[in-house]
């Protein structure tokens, strides 16, 4: 995190869907990679959309992608470009047992309708699911405005 002055907040939900379209622009070449590696070891062939090992090893590719963001700096690029940082009790950055738990609770968070994300914005506390499940939170850093001289 810088190291001025700053104040530290929730980030909003427009914040949040520019995150996830930064990330998802990302995320998406990471896959088109992770499947050509894939198609290539399987001698150029197309893979099955039943062979689960492929569903398998793409929500690999995925959790490594987050986890490696989420634990060195604690900010995937879209978070960085928007300051939003990754927390876990007073330090940027979260270990890789919390990551596992993070994004396995994020997934879970989409099934009943998105409910685990929309939570942080319906509760008292502030966190989502994912959140109170891993003990790490998002927070917004903006440096305080100084007065005028």
């Amino acid at each position: 995190m810088p190291e001025t002055e700053q104040t530290s907040r929730r980030p909003s939900p427009l914040r949040m869907v520019a995150i996830l379209f930064y990330d998802t622009l990302l995320l998406i070449s990471a896959l088109l990679v992770a499947a050509g590696i894939a198609v290539a070891l399987n001698g150029g062939d197309a893979i099955s959309a039943q062979n689960p090992f492929f569903l398998l090893y793409l929500l690999g590719v995925i959790f490594v992608f987050y986890g490696w963001f989420w634990t060195h700096g604690g900010q995937t690029l879209g978070m960085r470009a928007w300051q939003v940082y990754l927390v876990s009790q007073g330090t940027t950055g979260i270990s890789w047992p919390q990551a596992a738990i993070r994004f396995t609770v994020a997934i879970l968070s989409w099934l009943p309708m998105g409910l685990g994300f929309w939570w942080q914005w319906l509760s008292p506390d502030k966190l989502s699911w994912h959140d109170m499940a891993s003990g790490s939170e998002l927070i917004l850093y903006q440096r305080k405005k100084s007065a005028p001289s």
